[in-house]
């Protein structure tokens, strides 16, 4: 579930890149033709930017920048900061690559710039966080919920799933995404969020527990006790 920017965005994006491009390639008379390929690995295009091809970072910019944004508005929740807060990603991104070493995925590594980058915005702005109740939930009934969660209609899960996060802490919102969207392993959410795994396991546990208070507020009764019947009926 990626929210995706609208064109005005990345006009602006483009604007700033293209700056730092120019600077880069003002003594350069060759065309760069970038050929989007999924299949093709990051590090192509890495090399080819630390090679003098600055336009290959167009790749890497189209490849990642719904979900750059999406985990920018997890954390910021308002779209404008998080448009700004996406763009001084790409732009820290380019700026430091000759940084990144290749010991994890290139998306780990943006992630992560993406993810202090917001951090660095939240300080600075020094903006009172949400708070949600912690209900003593067992792993059993977060399970529960998100298996009830699954019985609604795509597009009713994705509206709810969007709802829900958007009133959730930054921190926790953005670690949730990882963890059910991305779905990553707490390691790699790990390399993101500089924590060991075990760290992970336990902030994972206690904001899908802050989830689940929102969700049992926002999701039908009837459909959550259809689930626990079926689920008690199957064990019985």
């Amino acid at each position: 579930m990626f929210i995706a920017y609208d064109d005005s965005f990345w006009i602006l994006v483009t604007k700033k890149l293209k700056f730092i491009f120019f600077l880069k390639k003002c003594n350069q008379t060759h065309t760069y033709t970038v050929i989007v390929t999924m299949t093709t690995n990051d590090q192509v295009y890495i090399d080819a930017i630390l090679n003098g091809d600055a336009n290959a970072f167009t790749v890497l910019v189209n490849r990642y920048k719904d979900l750059v944004y999406t985990l920018s508005l997890r954390m910021m929740k308002h779209t404008e900061e998080a448009e700004e807060a996406a763009q001084d990603t790409f732009i820290k991104a380019y700026k430091s690559l000759h940084k990144f070493k290749g010991d994890s995925k290139f998306s780990t590594w943006i992630y992560r710039v993406a993810y202090n980058t917001c951090l660095d915005r939240l300080k600075k702005n020094k903006r009172q966080q949400y708070t949600v109740e912690i209900n003593d939930y067992t792993e059993h009934q977060i399970k529960t919920l998100d298996n009830a969660l699954d019985q609604i209609e795509a597009k009713e899960k994705e509206q709810a799933m969007q709802n829900c996060l958007a009133l959730l802490p930054s921190e926790d919102s953005f670690l949730l995404t990882l963890y059910y969207f991305e779905e990553l392993s707490l390691e790699e959410i790990g390399k993101i969020v500089g924590l060991k795994p075990n760290n992970v396991k336990v902030k994972l546990f206690r904001s899908r527990k802050k989830l689940a208070t929102i969700l049992k507020s926002k999701l039908d009764n009837d459909i959550i006790e259809s689930y626990e019947r079926t689920y008690r009926a199957a064990f019985r």
